[in-house]
């Protein structure tokens, strides 16, 4: 049964682009448009429900001492948004998405424990790299064919895909763009080096093509970090940051509503409030929108998905436990990541650091923006690729 982790990951590695569409499942009011419908929808959360069954069965029948280092706050994590959800104002949609989180955790914990069995890296890689760089390009033919209409009209002709709104391709995207790049680098094998430059270039466009300004910031400061940490030359960096500084100075207002530019401004002191009333254990995830039309301002935007800083929604949903234990994991995946690399190789370390460049740069979007893909999707299993990486892998392909 172990022989099947390298497909198991790979499979639900190669679905993350249709998670977004999770949203549909709960009450809220999205400004975006969904392709897949319902049974689809079910149909992937039941296939993560078998997967996750089956990695735990792995997990219990070949565990290893030390494997699992961000396990207890990754838990804890989990554990935040279990309370909030029940004593928040949508237990079923809090439930829901919590249990998605916790899915997060388990295959975090498999990448973790299998990545150097043979064909695992490579699979999963693999099936990471052709399932996004198929998701990039069917965002990018959307938008040149204009199909579907709503999803054009009310994106503004930017590349969305089946990210339900162009900030989630963009968040997903810069996670991908560094990964792609340093398999790319460190790939032995021709076919998966001609896979990841076809990949980052599709993905480089499709990024360019959502005009999401956050994004854009997220995807410079990843890649300025990737260029510190291989180059050792911070003028470089630095020069890559300036670069989407200009990029977005020059088209700020490309394919947005410029009515749009400042809502941000009343969104962030309603989120505060939210904060001072519901401080401990938050709202509930994904309950933000309904407590804004409760709070907002007499001319602050009439609704509001999320509070347009990854932060400041996790702080208002999750309440001070949740932001504790998200602070707790950054900083034990931080101190667990620099640890490995002190013995990694250098390919291995490149790629671990090229993963992690990529979580920097969401992290770095969510300042004002929400992706909600990362939150309950990506995260997670991410951190776990970047831990995995750095320890490498005995696939020929990659080392």
């Amino acid at each position: 049964m172990r022989r099947l982790m390298p497909a198991a990951l790979g499979l639900i590695t190669a679905a993350l682009p249709l998670f977004p569409s999770f949203i549909t499942l709960t009450g809220v009011a999205f400004p975006g448009v969904d392709i897949f419908g319902r049974p689809v929808i079910f149909a992937v959360l039941g296939m993560c429900c078998v997967l996750a069954i089956y990695a735990i069965a792995m997990l219990a029948r070949y565990p290893q001492h030390g494997a699992q280092p961000l396990l207890l706050p990754l838990a804890t994590v989990v554990a935040a948004g279990f309370v909030a959800g029940m004593l928040g104002f949508d237990p079923g949609a809090g439930l829901l998405f919590t249990g998605i989180g916790a899915l997060g955790v388990i295959w975090h914990c498999s990448v973790m424990r299998f990545y150097r069995d043979p064909g695992v890296a490579t699979t999963l890689l693999s099936a990471y790299l052709i399932s996004s760089g198929v998701a990039a390009a069917v965002a990018i033919v959307m938008v040149v064919t204009r199909r579907p209409v709503e999803l054009y009209a009310i994106a503004h002709g930017r590349a969305t895909g089946t990210f339900i709104l162009p900030g989630e391709l963009a968040g997903y995207l810069v996670v991908l763009i560094p990964i792609a790049y340093a398999v790319a680098a460190i790939a032995r094998v021709a076919s998966l080096r001609a896979l990841s430059f076809a990949v980052l270039a599709v993905s480089v466009i499709a990024l360019a093509m959502t005009f999401s300004r956050a994004g854009w910031m997220g995807c410079a400061a990843a890649l300025a970090l990737l260029i510190a940490a291989r180059t050792r030359k911070p003028a470089i960096a630095a020069g890559v940051v300036a670069a989407g500084a200009v990029a977005i100075a020059l088209l700020f207002n490309a394919h947005h509503d410029p009515s749009e530019d400042y809502t941000r401004l009343s969104i962030w002191p309603a989120a505060i409030a939210i904060i001072d009333r519901f401080p401990l254990f938050g709202v509930g995830p994904f309950d933000f929108s309904r407590l804004y039309a409760i709070v907002r301002a007499p001319d602050g935007d009439a609704t509001a998905f999320h509070a347009h800083s990854l932060y400041l929604t996790f702080f208002a949903e999750l309440g001070l436990a949740g932001a504790v234990a998200l602070a707790w994991t950054i900083v034990r995946f931080a101190g667990e990541l620099r640890r490995r690399l002190q013995t990694a190789s250098p390919s291995a370390a490149f790629l671990a650091c090229a993963v992690a460049a990529g979580l920097a740069g969401v992290a770095v979007q969510g300042l004002i923006d929400t992706v909600s893909v990362v939150i309950f999707g990506l995260w997670m299993p991410t951190m776990g690729l970047a831990l995995a990486a750095a320890r490498g892998t005995p696939d020929r392909a990659l080392e």
